[in-house]
């Protein structure tokens, strides 16, 4: 490995220590990390898949199922993060867990808990919606700019009707 010359201008040992640290730095393992990501948001969505199925034969219709598979998978992901344990989870399957819905419920009850101990108003309220604040305004302002123009230029009903 090649050490530093401090005698060398400021350019090279920048390029210098930035070889070193190419050198250094660990590969990670970008394929399996793909297929672990992969694997486990399948089998999260297949889960899904199945909750629906067994929510239809309870006697629910389709919209009904899947809305209801939507709760419950955002609670079990709530209260796994509440327990500690979906981070840990994560840490094994990577991205597989943060994509599905499951990962939208972890990052907003990961920063709700951080701020417990600063209260319910200004602490868990406030943080709660730290990830989905900025989702949810650009989602209304979307909404509500797309009723404008379809207010605006969309088709209109025949005059007399």
């Amino acid at each position: 490995m090649r050490q530093f010359d401090p005698s060398q201008p400021l350019e090279i040992q920048k390029r210098q220590y930035q070889q070193m640290v190419n050198q250094l730095v660990p590969r990670p393992p970008v394929w399996r990390n793909c297929l672990w990501a992969f694997g486990v948001g399948g089998l999260i969505c297949t889960a899904g898949q199945g909750i629906i199925s067994l929510f239809q034969r309870a006697g629910l219709n389709f919209l009904d199922a899947a809305t209801a598979t939507s709760i419950l998978l955002v609670f079990l992901a709530a209260f796994l993060t509440g327990l500690g344990l979906y981070d840990e989870l994560a840490r094994y399957a990577g991205a597989g867990m943060l994509v599905p819905i499951t990962g939208f419920a972890n990052a907003m009850v990961a920063p709700a808990l951080e701020a417990r101990t600063e209260g319910l108003v200004l602490g868990v309220g406030a943080r709660l919606f730290a990830v989905a604040g900025p989702i949810l305004v650009f989602g209304i302002v979307t909404a509500w700019l797309s009723g404008l123009i379809y207010y605006l230029f969309g088709p209109r009903p025949p005059l007399g009707s």
